[in-house]
């Protein structure tokens, strides 16, 4: 699959990067208080990873939403481009 898509990475190291930044979060602040507290941490740290895999600024993206100004595109639609510029070449 690699020799046909070179833009595919040989490793896998992206996703365990993401996991180490919410233990690292997790060890900082002693872990969440309550279940919705995790459920909070987990979501933001989701947006958070995807954003800056993206190239986006994180606390830009939040308050574009939050002010609903929606400026910027969602990021599912940006995936979506992304995943269209990169099976296209």
């Amino acid at each position: 699959m690699v020799l046909e898509h070179s833009e595919i990475p040989l490793h896998n190291n992206s996703a365990e990067n993401s996991a180490r930044d919410r233990v690292r979060k997790r060890d900082v602040s002693y872990g969440p208080r309550t279940e919705n507290g995790a459920e909070s941490w987990d979501t933001f740290m989701s947006i958070a990873g995807t954003a800056k895999k993206l190239g986006v600024s994180f606390f830009k993206y939040i308050f574009d939403r939050i002010s609903k100004a929606y400026k910027q595109p969602s990021l599912a639609e940006m995936i979506s481009i992304k995943s269209k510029e990169i099976f296209q070449n």
